[in-house]
């Protein structure tokens, strides 16, 4: 399988000299190969995979001189062919490793740890200062409407993830939902470009530095709510060090209701995609608590 990629790679770049690769086994929706201990890779494994990767490439270099933290930069990329394993994009290895939610806490020293909350938000500044509006004409992307959205996601919790929750909980996801649609969050909404999936997995940093090294994964990116990245923040570290990072962000009381409401999905989320897409595992980790 993986020769089969190098080939594939080496068909449209003959002079990329590759002496060495390894699978990274990570990629929940693409194949990952490190080439040379520099260069990753990625190979998505279907159709839509496909298409969700050419987005992201065109979002990549779309912000690279915009926002100051270092991305993906997309300097391979071959989208001839809408079959998977010969499209691909290849970008320069980002130094750094995720930022787990053991390896904040392991921070003592609040300076250190204030200085990750205004590095992690002014890069979310920089992107969310993208306009909707803008980047939907530069770029041709679909707005996506989060009243829309949360609407389309219960329903589909009601139909497919219900028959799996128990009664009480059924109640409460259904008075949750009910709660913030028919509510006034959604007032005052401006949409900006998003990262789409801003959680630890996602965010490198350097542990002898402390300080944050790259940001990755923007196959969630598109127009939406800023909210929903601050969810990511919030889900995978905790309320202390989100309500860090939201007194950094201009007007981040307004947002979070919206954000304490998004991360109160992502498990069914996590199900949701499981349920979908004959991943058992996913299943199971969302819909634990549910049961």
């Amino acid at each position: 399988m993986n020769n089969n990629l190098i080939r594939n790679i080496q068909l449209v770049y003959s002079d990329l000299s590759i002496e060495d690769f390894y699978t990274n086994e990570i990629g929940q929706n693409n194949d990952v190969l490190i080439v040379n201990y520099s260069l990753v890779f990625r190979f998505p494994k279907n159709k839509n995979g496909i298409i969700q990767l050419r987005r992201e490439t065109e979002i990549l270099k779309y912000i690279k001189d915009i926002v100051s933290s270092p991305i993906p930069n997309p300097i391979y990329e071959s989208f001839g062919e809408f079959e998977p394993g010969k499209a691909f994009t290849g970008y320069i290895l980002i130094d750094g490793v995720p930022l787990w939610k053991e390896s904040l806490i392991g921070i003592k020293s609040v300076e250190m740890m204030k200085g990750l909350a205004v590095q992690l938000v002014s890069f979310l500044v920089e992107l969310h200062s993208i306009s909707g509006e803008k980047v939907r004409r530069d770029l041709n992307l679909k707005v996506r409407n989060p009243r829309e959205e949360m609407y389309k996601l219960y329903d589909k919790i009601q139909t497919k993830l219900f028959p799996y929750i128990r009664e009480d909980a059924q109640k409460e996801v259904s008075q949750s939902f009910e709660t913030f649609l028919e509510g006034k969050s959604f007032s005052n909404l401006d949409i900006t470009l998003i990262h789409g999936d801003f959680g630890a997995s996602n965010i490198l940093w350097n542990p002898e530095t402390s300080r944050i090294s790259g940001i990755i994964d923007f196959g969630g990116s598109g127009l939406g709510d800023p909210a929903y990245d601050f969810a990511g923040i919030l889900s995978s570290y905790g309320r202390e060090f989100f309500d860090m990072c939201m007194n950094l962000y201009p007007n981040g009381d307004e947002i979070s209701e919206r954000v304490k409401f998004y991360k109160s999905t992502f498990a069914l989320q996590e199900a949701l995609h499981g349920i979908e897409n004959g991943d058992r595992e996913a299943f199971e980790s969302g819909i634990q608590d549910y049961r």
